[in-house]
């Protein structure tokens, strides 16, 4: 898994691992969940894709759009 660089210092998100049609994020807790399109959805899982390799709004985008969308 990739770290997450965290640029806020806030954030919940602690590493993630990018799939071609999923996304593995692992949070602080020590939790990790896949969000992918089947269930997440292309979109989303494209944008939390961007917000990963960005190291910012990943955590609050999974809280705002798919918070339980995880497969």
């Amino acid at each position: 898994m990739e770290p997450y660089r965290n640029l806020s210092g806030v954030s919940g998100v602690y590493a993630y691992q990018i799939g071609s049609d999923h996304i593995h994020v692992r949070f602080s807790t020590g939790a990790t969940y896949r969000y992918s399109y089947a269930r997440a959805g292309s979109y989303h899982v494209e944008q939390m894709k961007l917000l990963a390799q960005r190291g910012s709004g990943l955590n609050s985008y999974i809280n705002r759009y798919v918070k339980y969308s995880y497969d």
